[in-house]
């Protein structure tokens, strides 16, 4: 089974990982005749117009995206139908999401009172007297 290792795995290969040329079937080659898993749910997405006929396996499927996939001659599959078709991963490639789009991650960084730091403090509450008195507005004793 393919690992999708643009989502933030490790790969220590130096080599090029994707062709130089700007030509958008020269990339689709790679990914032609394989199987992509989600595991997670697939939505549907208005920005993309025309739809290639694609095998995608997934945990949930919404309506919108299955009628859209299934219209272009395309295969929504769940897990049990991938196992039965490719038993060891055969042609397929697991897509996973950006490591940095966790909500934790928000926290990370030089400290939230440092300036030009955008980093989200821990605080107990979100109301008008938490890290949002002093230094912020005017009325309490000063604003930056």
């Amino acid at each position: 089974m393919g690992i999708d290792l643009v989502a933030g795995g490790k790969s220590k290969k130096t080599k090029r990982t994707a062709p130089k040329s700007d030509d958008i079937y020269l990339k689709l080659l790679v990914k032609e005749d394989k199987i992509a898993v989600v595991v997670g749910t697939v939505t549907d997405d208005i920005r993309v117009y025309d739809v290639p006929a694609l095998k995608v396996t997934a945990l949930r499927f919404t309506e919108t995206v299955r009628a859209r996939i299934e219209k272009a001659g395309g295969e929504c599959l769940t897990f049990d139908q991938l196992a039965l078709r490719a038993p060891l991963g055969q042609n397929t490639i697991l897509l996973r999401g950006p490591k940095n789009a966790r909500e934790a991650v928000k926290h990370f960084g030089p400290a939230p009172g440092v300036p030009h730091s955008h980093t989200k403090p821990y605080v107990r509450s979100k109301g008008r007297k938490f890290e949002r008195a002093r230094g912020r507005r005017n009325s309490r004793g000063f604003r930056v």
